[in-house]
């Protein structure tokens, strides 16, 4: 199913001007006030998931950032048209056209930028985060400003604002999987980034790295075994019709970024980009909490639609994936504050 992109347009915003006095009478004239349109800045927003209005974070993040602007001063100043269901592309080619401000913003997980920036793989480590609001409280405390940094240097890209997945991380099998010994050798689609693709070597997979628009089809053929995501994510796009068992490994709370092209951003006045990353951030806020209700929602629709939900040895696989963090760690030092702050912080 193809979805056209949904446009957002608010009142538009109009300058008066003066005309001269009519200087070929010599006669003084009124002044004449007329309107003149002001360009309307228009904005692509990406996503590679469904257009669905619950269970899709791009989605429900656009709905709220469409809110967010019809409230604000920017009425009238920001066009924002979304493309879900990888309309522009696939993930990777979506994070290189930000960088190059061919394409203005992203919704994403962290994953994706670390093949620009590898640093930002942090994020992707095995049981690195214990929650979602552990990760907020760890981000506050400044585990996010490191990552953004790197990113903003070395992909021109800034992330203006963090959310949440809806959910952690999981695997869904055709086979149930109990411990590490049930997913050996089962070849579980990861995203396209070698940080997770070495967390599910290690718990045990035959970790095969593919793009998000490409897991259905895959999936169909038996080229793949499963695949992890977060329980919304598999309703959505329907994943549960070809595969029927969910291991709760929750190895990973993967924080969902909002990606913009800093070559956009400057393009705004600064008046403009301040008032706007305000607004994407109360956006991102109002996306975190729909993302922690509707994961138990969809955990249940799922049981509904025949999946087993099992819960398994988590610490089984958490003790298979320690090693991974020390080895990248050591690839790349600057990561380690991040981690230590991370995993320092409890809630």
């Amino acid at each position: 199913m193809s979805f056209r992109a949904t446009s957002f347009s608010v009142n538009r915003r109009h300058l008066l001007r003066s005309s001269a006095a009519l200087a070929a009478t010599g006669l003084a004239a009124p002044a004449l006030i007329g309107r003149a349109e002001a360009a309307t800045l228009k904005l692509k927003l990406s996503s590679s998931q469904a257009n669905d209005p619950k269970f899709a974070n791009g989605r429900v993040y656009y709905d709220n950032l469409v809110k967010q602007i019809a409230a604000s001063n920017l009425a009238g100043q920001i066009e924002v048209a979304f493309f879900p269901d990888n309309q522009l592309g696939q993930e990777i080619d979506v994070i290189n056209s930000v960088k190059l401000g061919v394409i203005d913003m992203m919704v994403s997980g962290s994953s994706i930028a670390a093949n620009l920036v590898p640093v930002v793989g942090t994020y992707d480590l095995g049981y690195l985060f214990t929650s979602f609001p552990q990760q907020t409280k760890a981000f506050d405390a400044g585990a996010a400003a490191p990552i953004e940094q790197a990113l903003l240097k070395g992909a021109n890209i800034r992330i203006i604002a963090w959310a949440y997945n809806f959910g952690s991380r999981s695997v869904l099998a055709r086979k149930a999987v109990n411990n590490p010994d049930d997913l050996a050798g089962l070849k579980i689609r990861t995203l396209p980034n070698p940080v997770i693709t070495e967390c599910l070597r290690l718990m045990g997979a035959a970790a095969t790295p593919m793009a998000f628009g490409e897991i259905y089809t895959a999936l169909q053929a038996g080229v793949l075994d499963g695949l992890e995501h977060d329980p919304p994510t598999i309703v959505a796009s329907k994943f549960f019709e070809t595969a029927k068992f969910y291991s709760l490994t929750q190895h990973n709370f993967s924080p969902l970024a909002i990606y913009c092209s800093e070559t956009t951003l400057n393009r705004m006045p600064a008046s403009t980009r301040e008032a706007f990353t305000d607004i994407t951030r109360k956006a991102a806020a109002d996306t975190r909490a729909h993302g922690l209700a509707v994961e138990k929602e969809a955990l249940a629709q799922l049981k509904d639609k025949g999946v087993t939900i099992i819960d398994c040895d988590r610490e089984a696989f958490r003790k298979r994936v320690l090693p991974q963090s020390e080895a990248f760690v050591k690839a790349h030092p600057d990561a380690k504050p991040v981690v230590d702050l991370i995993r320092a912080t409890s809630v």
